[in-house]
C-alpha cells in the first residue's frame, strides 16, 4: 500500500474514533476553522489490549467567531475518556501552545477516571497537567464544558477553570464515581443528585446550566468579546434613567448596563448577590448587585462569591462596579462559627489586586462591614457616590447600637438615638467627611458611572 493511501486509512480510522466528539467541536466553533494537533499519537493500554486512538483526547485551534480557541476534548468513546499518561502529556502540549500565543482554551471534558491498567504514570501525567492548567490561570482565559460524566482527579480542572458549564440532563462532575459517594454515605442517589448542576449550585464551580454546545458557543463568545474588547460604541450616553426616582430595585438597576450586555455569573449561587460581566456606555466591567430590599447580610458563601468575581476582574483587568444594599455580617451562630471571616479576609486581597479601578454606588444601605467592605475610600475605590435616600452609618438601626451597647451601663441611650437614629444615616453626612465623592440623583447614576469609567481607561 502506497503511503498516500496508508495516510488515508489511518485518517479514516481515527475519524471512526472520535466522530462524535469531532462533531461536537465542530458545533462549537466556526465553520471548517479546526486545526488538528498531535492527531496520530497512539499508545498501547496492556489491561485492555488495545490501541488508544489518539490518546483518548482530540486536541488542536480553531476560531469562534473569528477568535482563536485552542481545544482540548476528551473523546468517551476511546476507553471510556480514560486518563493515561499519554494523555495528560498531549493536553499540556497543547495547554503550552495556548499560554505561548495567549490564546483562551475551551474544555471538553468526559471521562470515568483513569485507564485501567495505568500506574503512578498517570498519576504524574494528572500532576503536571493540573498544575499547567493552574499557571494558565488569569493570564489565559479557560472555559470548560463538562460534556457528559466527569470523574476523578480531571474533574479539579472544573474548579480552575474561569467558567465552567453544566449542560442539561447531561453533565455529572464529582472527585469519584457517584455509586461510591452514596453507597459510603449509606445512600442509594443517582448521579444527578450527587453531581450534576445542583448538587454544585454551592460549591462555586457551576457558571451556567446549559441546554446544549450551541448555548455555550454563544456565551463563550459574548465572555470573550467583553474581555477582548474594553469599549465599544455606545449611543444614549447621555440618557437617565427616569424609573430609578421612582424606585431603587434590583430590576432598575440592572437597567445601568447597556442594553442586552450583561451576562450573570453563579446566578443560583448565593442568589441575594448578582455578579455580572457587562458594559456601562459601551465599557467592559465586572459588577456586584445587591439584591435585598432591606440590605444583604453577609455570609461566607456570598463573600466567597463576590470575591471570585474581585479575582476575576483583577486577572483580566476590568474596572469593578459594586451596587451596595448590605448591612454587614449575618449575626447568627453558623455564620460566626464557619468561615466567613476568613472569605472576608481573602476579598480584601483580592480587592486590593483590582488595578482596573473600582467603583461603588450606594442605592441602599452601607452599614458597619458592609460600608467597609464595599463603600469605603480607604478599601481602594476610585469613586464613591451615594443615592439621596441611601442609608450609611455604623449600625443598620438604633436597636441595633441598644443591642452592641447592652452590656456597657454607661451607654446613655438618648446620645445613642441621636447619633444612630434615621436622621443621622443620611449619607450627607459621610460626604462632609469627604468619603463620598457626590450625592447624586438615582436617575442620573448610568452618566457619573460612564464619566468616572472613561477616566479609568487604560
Amino acid at each position: 500500500m502506497d503511503k498516500i493511501s496508508l495516510l488515508q486509512m489511518r485518517k479514516q480510522q481515527l475519524f471512526e474514533a472520535g466522530k462524535t466528539i469531532r462533531e461536537e467541536i465542530n458545533s462549537l466553533i466556526d465553520e471548517d476553522s479546526f486545526v488538528e494537533l498531535s492527531a496520530y499519537s497512539f499508545s498501547k493500554n496492556e489491561f485492555y489490549g488495545e490501541e488508544a486512538q489518539g490518546e483518548g483526547v482530540v486536541t488542536g485551534f480553531a476560531t469562534v467567531d473569528d477568535y482563536p480557541f485552542y481545544i482540548v476534548a476528551q473523546n468517551p468513546a476511546v476507553l471510556s475518556g480514560g486518563v493515561s499518561k499519554a494523555n495528560c502529556e498531549k493536553i499540556a502540549k497543547c495547554l503550552n501552545q495556548a499560554e505561548k500565543a495567549s490564546t483562551p482554551v475551551i474544555w471538553l471534558l468526559s471521562s470515568l477516571g483513569v485507564q485501567l491498567g495505568e500506574g503512578i504514570g498517570a498519576l504524574e501525567g494528572l500532576a503536571d497537567l493540573i498544575l499547567k492548567a493552574s499557571q494558565l490561570k488569569g493570564s489565559v482565559p479557560q472555559y470548560l464544558i463538562v460534556n457528559g460524566e466527569v470523574y476523578g482527579q480531571l474533574s479539579v480542572l472544573s474548579a480552575i477553570a474561569d467558567f465552567t458549564f453544566f449542560i442539561e440532563k447531561k453533565s455529572v462532575l464529582a472527585l469519584t464515581s457517584p455509586l461510591v459517594i452514596s453507597a459510603h454515605d449509606g445512600k442509594n442517589l443517582p448521579k444527578e443528585k450527587i453531581g450534576g448542576y445542583a448538587a454544585h449550585t454551592n460549591t462555586g464551580i457551576a457558571a451556567f446550566e446549559i441546554k446544549d454546545l450551541k448555548a455555550a458557543r454563544e456565551k463563550i463568545s459574548a465572555i470573550n468579546e467583553i474581555l477582548n474588547v474594553p469599549l465599544i460604541d455606545c449611543d444614549d450616553l447621555n440618557e437617565p434613567i427616569a424609573a430609578l426616582d421612582k424606585k431603587c430595585g434590583v430590576k432598575e438597576i440592572m437597567s445601568v448596563f447597556d442594553k442586552g450586555s450583561t451576562i450573570e455569573l453563579g446566578a443560583d449561587r448565593s442568589p441575594e448577590v448578582k455578579c455580572v460581566l457587562g458594559r456601562v456606555g459601551g465599557i467592559a466591567v465586572a459588577a456586584v448587585v445587591f439584591c435585598g430590599e432591606d440590605g444583604v447580610e453577609l455570609t461566607a458563601s456570598n463573600v466567597r462569591k463576590i470575591k471570585d468575581l474581585a479575582e476575576f476582574a483583577s486577572c483580566y483587568d476590568l474596572p469593578y462596579v459594586t451596587f451596595v444594599n448590605t448591612v454587614g455580617v449575618k449575626a447568627d451562630i453558623e455564620t460566626n462559627s464557619g468561615t466567613a471571616l476568613k472569605e472576608i479576609a481573602e476579598l480584601v486581597s483580592m480587592l486590593d489586586c483590582v488595578g482596573s479601578g473600582k467603583i461603588s454606588v450606594v442605592y441602599g444601605k452601607a452599614t458597619g462591614l458592609g460600608y467597609t467592605l464595599f463603600a469605603s475610600k480607604s478599601m481602594g475605590y476610585d469613586y464613591v457616590y451615594a443615592f439621596a435616600n441611601a442609608r450609611i452609618a455604623l449600625f443598620d438601626s438604633l436597636q441595633g447600637a441598644e443591642i452592641e451597647y447592652s452590656g456597657d451601663n454607661k451607654a446613655d441611650k438618648a446620645a445613642l438615638a441621636q447619633k444612630y437614629g434615621d436622621e443621622n444615616s443620611d449619607p450627607f453626612n459621610a460626604a462632609k467627611g469627604g468619603y463620598i465623592d457626590n450625592i447624586i440623583r438615582p436617575s442620573a447614576v448610568r452618566q457619573y458611572l460612564i464619566a468616572s469609567l472613561q477616566t479609568l481607561l487604560k
